[in-house]
């Protein structure tokens, strides 16, 4: 049994075990013939019980959602950078991607600056190159980044032809001036908060590096 499925259980026993207390007891009363006074008080005892697990029981589905189920990403596994990459550029999305990808549910992540990507890496979409759609736009033009937790219920999701086709959820992060971090997630509404500051301080040290690197081959 997955953890999942094990979370799945704990939270509906309560519901379970008080629904079949109140079935119990509805049977012990029909099958009675005379009711004493002592069975009367057990018999209100029950009920209550019965009330309070299955009371429990209905506020832990709300307390601790179902757990969002994990797929597998379709496309083959890989790692390119642009070779006209200088070394310490390399390095810095080598690691930065790294941490990335072992620390979150992050699967596929694209490095795109200034009209270049600068690497792919992860399970890789059909398209190695990025045409950016309106929501890339969008965050390249306001600096602001852009979660979108179940892709499959945006319609710009098909903008995103270089991440693989049933990609859960997108960060699309600013990256220095001009660039976009984009991470695909194989699970949605998994990124929590801390992930998503945590995604942003990482991208900000790697435009640093690229805007200082870069910038004057492009001048």
């Amino acid at each position: 049994m997955t953890q999942s499925d094990s979370n799945r259980v704990l939270r509906r026993l309560p519901l379970a075990v008080g629904l079949l207390g109140s079935v119990l007891l509805l049977l012990n009363r029909i099958q009675t013939p005379a009711l004493t006074e002592s069975q009367a008080r057990s018999d209100v005892l029950g009920v209550i019980l019965s009330a309070l697990l299955i009371l429990t029981g209905l506020l832990w589905q709300r307390v601790q959602p179902v757990t969002p189920e994990a797929v597998e990403l379709v496309g083959e596994e890989g790692f390119d950078l642009d070779p006209a990459l200088p070394d310490l550029v390399k390095t810095e999305l080598a690691w930065a991607s790294h941490l990335i990808l072992t620390n979150t549910v992050t699967r596929s992540l694209v490095a795109y600056w200034n009209g270049r990507v600068l690497m792919r890496r992860g399970i890789l979409g059909p398209e190695p190159e990025v045409q950016p759609g309106a929501i890339v736009k969008r965050v390249l033009t306001t600096g602001r980044a852009v979660y979108l937790v179940a892709l499959r219920l945006y319609p710009g999701r098909f903008e995103f032809t270089y991440l693989p086709e049933n990609t859960q959820g997108v960060i699309c992060q600013p990256m220095g001036q001009g660039g976009v971090l984009i991470l695909g997630a194989n699970a949605p509404r998994s990124y929590t908060k801390q992930d998503e500051l945590w995604i942003e301080g990482i991208a900000d040290k790697v435009g640093n590096t690229l805007d200082s690197e870069l910038s004057a081959e492009t001048q």
